[in-house]
């Protein structure tokens, strides 16, 4: 039973949630460029002030550990450190393809078969992992490139939904009778929410001095073309 913030910065999509005994309070999002560096503190003070609350009314903070964008799980994780740091507040972590995979189910709960979550991951990759029933992991997390035959061994034995702005690539490649497509469904920290309550009942709390997101790649800075010919 407890008061949580929620912190989901893996996507192109700022977004920060909180809840009360797994249950959603409020929600704001926005999407775009540096959507993360310029609204994820203005979203946490808006949400607080809005229900009456400071972060010291607060009982733990639930972050996207990832994986997803590099600069906007960094963003996510040093807020979340900081305002847990400055509070006393306990930190959870919700596995951001989990976190995906519940949202998926929550708002389709006659959905059957095997969950595909997928984040795009740039030119013909994805992070995905698999989920079966009671958000049961299959397949491990993982940095997939996408052929004709991904997943045929899993599609032959039944349906798997596949879903986020990964799965539109895999809908251009993928053609299998037992293949359903959930469009890119984007992610939220309202999917945290009910993760989030779990983990607070168990006292599965990070170490908040040493977590680091899960990338699953490293970080490779590019340099402008035209710097590069100048």
């Amino acid at each position: 039973m407890a008061l949580i913030l929620h912190l989901e910065t893996a996507s192109p999509v700022c977004s920060v949630a909180l809840s009360r005994d797994g249950v959603l309070l409020g929600l704001r999002e926005s999407s775009g460029e540096k959507s993360h560096a310029t609204r994820l503190t203005l979203f946490i003070e808006e949400l607080l002030k809005a229900n009456g609350l400071t972060v010291s009314s607060l009982d733990a903070i639930s972050l996207g550990m990832g994986p997803g964008s590099y600069t906007g799980l960094r963003i996510g994780t040093s807020v979340g450190k900081g305002l847990g740091y400055g509070a006393g507040l306990p930190l959870i972590g919700i596995p951001t393809l989990l976190a995906l995979a519940a949202g998926f189910l929550w708002l389709h709960p006659e959905t059957e078969g095997l969950l595909c979550p997928m984040l795009d991951a740039r030119r013909m990759e994805v992070y995905t992992a698999l989920f079966g029933s009671g958000l049961r992991e299959i397949s491990p997390v993982e940095a997939k490139i996408l052929n004709e035959e991904s997943f045929r061994e899993v599609l032959e034995a039944g349906l798997v939904w596949f879903f986020g702005s990964g799965s539109l690539k895999a809908g251009e490649l993928i053609q299998h009778p037992n293949a359903r497509f959930g469009g890119a469904f984007p992610l939220s920290a309202a999917f945290q929410t009910r993760l989030a309550e779990t983990a607070w009942t168990r006292k599965d709390f990070l170490d908040t001095a040493y977590f680091e997101p899960h990338y699953l790649k490293e970080f490779i800075a590019t340099v402008p073309r035209n710097k590069m010919l100048g």
